[in-house]
């Protein structure tokens, strides 16, 4: 009886330590598009010009202006994020889909997975929302003569004591958003696209069907929680001015501003780099993901 009851608890150690470890592989090779997709989203709030720029010309401009590291500025608290938010909002999603199934061993409807994928996504978020916004900060740093942080832990520091405990949760609310989309169309995306590429005889459940589902959920995502990306990359890197005023009130004030100073296209920014990063960032997480739980012997996702 003891020996059952520790293999569902060993499982999931296990699910969360090869959770981590593939999503920090995935986070290490694609940051440079993440980074060159934050500073696309400020471009307009940081800089005297209006001009438009493509994602080319923002990595070309970092790598000019801050060496080929300026790249990976802000990986470290990218990487601790990813420590939280990967195994919580995946082994969760996989836990509760486990827990809705019926006795009938009927699938869960795509609506269904979607509420699960979102829910999950909720909880990581919160639990990893201060690590996030010790990236942004930082990766936004770049473009300044004297930059804020030095290190994540300073940032750390400074950003408790001249904004309080509850500062390090400062536009928690536009990042569940984000994560309640992005979750809904990843996490439900590539599960139901994995089950209907092996259903339908298109792949085995190798890596030719985890590579297309994990296509189709990079897009979907993409889709739907970008604007929720700009508004949150926004509200996260505004620091409180001299007056003690913030550019933005709330969520719905930054999209309000947004469209009127910019255009409804501004919601988008970053479209493609973003989708140019989950693409490559979906395909090598769930692909070393699957693969390491058939090495250490564990079902597929």
């Amino acid at each position: 009886m003891a020996q059952q009851q520790s293999q569902p608890r060993s499982n999931a150690v296990n699910k969360i330590a090869l959770a981590s470890l593939s999503a920090m592989v995935a986070e290490t090779t694609t940051f440079p598009i993440d980074i060159t997709k934050t500073r696309l989203q400020l471009h307009g709030i940081s800089l005297s010009t209006t001009r438009r720029v493509s994602a080319f010309q923002v990595a070309a401009d970092i790598v000019r202006n801050e060496g080929v590291t300026g790249l990976h500025k802000g990986l470290s608290p990218a990487l601790i994020r990813h420590i939280f938010y990967t195994p919580i909002r995946t082994v969760g999603y996989e836990q509760l889909r486990h827990a809705f199934l019926s006795d009938d061993s009927q699938p869960l409807s795509l609506p269904s997975k979607a509420l699960i994928g979102g829910f999950s996504g909720v909880i990581a978020q919160v639990v990893a929302s201060p690590a996030d916004l010790v990236k942004v900060r930082m990766q936004a740093d770049g473009q300044k003569v004297n930059p804020r942080y030095t290190t994540p832990l300073n940032a750390l520091h400074k950003i408790i004591n001249t904004e309080g405990f509850f500062g390090l949760w400062r536009g928690v609310f536009p990042n569940i958003q984000r994560a309640f989309l992005v979750n809904m169309g990843e996490l439900a995306c590539y599960d139901h696209a994995k089950t209907f590429i092996i259903h339908n005889k298109i792949a085995n459940d190798n890596i030719y069907a985890h590579t297309l589902a994990s296509m189709m959920s990079g897009l979907t995502a993409t889709t739907i929680s970008c604007p929720a990306d700009v508004v949150k990359t926004r509200m996260m890197n505004q620091g409180i001015s001299e007056e003690g005023k913030l550019k933005y009130r709330n969520s719905y004030d930054c999209v309000v501003k947004t469209v009127r100073f910019e255009g409804i296209r501004a919601l988008w920014k970053g479209f493609f780099p973003t989708w140019a990063r989950l693409g490559p960032w979906q395909f090598v997480f769930w692909v070393s993901y699957e693969k390491f739980r058939l090495i250490v012997g564990l079902p597929s996702f």
